[in-house]
């Protein structure tokens, strides 16, 4: 029993929640990290949707048991090796839909529409979004942004059109990155006639192709960042009910403060670009992360920082 209840949590993918934590955008860049009532809405917010995409890995491993088995890896998945029938993913992902929409609609009805649509493209997706290239890419990047605006619906607060442009940058570098590792991986330990039948579009993606998207979405990342840090008001957020540092630095308020985390975003598209190149991890972004112990400190570094600046300075 124990073991069949971990082989349901493996496929649950609790690692990938990791990319549910978009939803706190929306309270983080708009100076309300510290706002009780926001966060415990955020919270629940981040719960519906880590629900939710759980879901739609057991809808989506369903669809792609019979290549999957093809695959040198995704062939030791629970479904795909015969641990979890058909059925009985289907029946859990059908208890997952209910929870996680029965918590999105206690939040309000513009985040349940938002936690909705996600699983109908999530759906479309895994039927049959995956299958035609460039939409492929699109579909995996619309669902983190999904995230964002989840996070906007559920609290009321939006973040600036700088930043929205850089998470659709980021994206959509992130999936590019993904697709680039898929077809270095299955190229090199197989046929075309196995890659074609694990994943029809990685035939229609060539490496110069996607060295040309990857070049386009990191530089937009970036670029689309600096804008944001040089051209956003600097945001008036208070920690408890005092503001700190204020008289340690003189006009503090008025500096662009959030410029000095540039360097950190660009190292951190570079050193991820790197990984994706050279160890061909890109693949799944979430245990590049977790893995990567450079690119894990610059992420940390770089949060630490935003939230110093925004909440201290």
């Amino acid at each position: 029993m124990l073991l069949y209840l971990f082989k349901l949590l493996k496929t649950a993918r609790p690692r990938q929640w990791v990319k549910n934590l978009a939803i706190f955008a929306a309270i983080i860049f708009t100076g309300q990290l510290f706002n009780t009532k926001l966060f415990n809405i955020s919270l629940a917010a981040f719960f519906s949707f880590c629900v939710l995409s759980s879901a739609t890995y057991f809808i989506n491993d369903v669809f792609d048991k019979e290549r999957d088995k093809l695959h040198p890896f995704k062939k030791k998945r629970p479904i795909a090796s015969g641990a979890i029938s058909a059925p009985a993913a289907l029946f859990t992902a059908g208890l997952l839909i209910f929870l996680g929409l029965r918590v999105a609609l206690q939040i309000n009805p513009a985040f349940f529409l938002i936690c909705l649509s996600y699983l109908i493209l999530q759906f479309l997706y895994s039927s049959y979004l995956k299958h035609v290239e460039v939409l492929d890419i699109m579909a995996i990047s619309t669902g983190f942004i999904l995230r964002v605006y989840g996070g906007e619906f559920a609290t009321g607060f939006h973040i600036n059109i700088w930043l929205l442009l850089c998470i659709i940058s980021l994206s959509l570098f992130l999936a590019v990155g993904k697709r680039k590792s898929e077809l270095t991986l299955l190229t090199a330990g197989g046929t075309k006639e196995i890659t074609e039948k694990t994943r029809l579009t990685l035939s229609h993606y060539s490496d110069r192709l996607l060295d040309i998207y990857t070049s386009m979405f990191a530089n937009a990342t970036w670029i689309t960042y600096s804008f944001y840090t040089f051209l956003a008001t600097p945001i008036s957020a208070q920690f408890g009910n005092s503001e700190f540092l204020t008289d340690v630095i003189p006009l503090g308020r008025e500096w662009k403060w959030l410029m000095t985390t540039i360097p950190i975003v660009i190292y951190g598209i570079m050193r991820y670009t790197q990984l994706v190149y050279e160890k061909h991890e890109g693949e799944s972004p979430d245990r590049v992360l977790f893995a990567d112990k450079p690119l894990l400190f610059s992420v940390i570094l770089w949060a630490g920082m935003v939230v110093f600046i925004i909440y201290l300075l």
